[in-house]
């Protein structure tokens, strides 16, 4: 069975030289509105949090704002690691369901009712180990941007195993978060390839 949030990223062949340099620089308004979606999210991950051990059922507009904040933030990371050069749109769809019309493709199935309550009542302490499994090869990811980045400065090309490598860490990432924000109740796989 597939998990219910999953990302693919359509890469250009090439990418401009230059952009390495400049692409943080062009994510400011963008990274600005992603920390106030962000304090917004944890907030109504509180909310969420409790209707769902009280009633079992996660209201859809919290798991459609939820869905919202997790596709942008993907799209902000493979901009800002220079995946693709479409500059991300500032598009708050709050629809669950993939809008469409970028290279990053994030789908996202929230799980709104038959939830398992005592798994969301203790989901901070149940998350560790995907927490740690992220935050692991998180690390790995950061240093292969960090060559990457000067692979596209030098040849305009991602190496495509590390390429694969990136895109599949957003997987993870993906994964982990919807677990994290009460998505769904399916315990995220210790896999870059799920």
């Amino acid at each position: 069975m597939a998990y219910p949030a999953s990302v693919t990223v359509e890469s250009p062949e090439r990418i401009a030289n230059w952009r390495p340099l400049v692409h943080w620089l062009l994510l400011i308004p963008h990274l600005i509105l992603f920390e106030i979606l962000q304090h917004i999210a944890w907030l109504l991950n509180l909310f969420g949090w409790l209707a769902i051990v009280f009633t079992g059922k996660l209201p859809k507009g919290l798991a459609d704002f939820q869905s919202m904040y997790l596709r942008y933030s993907i799209r902000l990371y493979a901009y800002f690691d220079f995946l693709h050069e479409r500059y991300p749109p500032f598009e708050f769809d709050m629809s669950a369901p993939e809008p469409g019309d970028t290279p990053v493709v994030v789908d996202i199935e929230p799980q709104l009712t038959d939830r398992n309550r005592l798994t969301v009542l203790f989901r901070l302490i149940l998350v560790i180990p995907a927490l740690v499994f992220t935050a692991i090869t998180g690390l790995i990811t950061a240093v292969l941007v960090v060559l990457g980045f000067f692979a596209v400065l030098f040849t305009g090309r991602w190496p495509e195993g590390m390429r694969g490598w990136v895109v599949s860490w957003f997987g993870v990432n993906l994964r982990m978060n919807a677990y994290l924000h009460l998505l769904t109740d399916q315990y995220p796989p210790f896999s870059l390839d799920a």
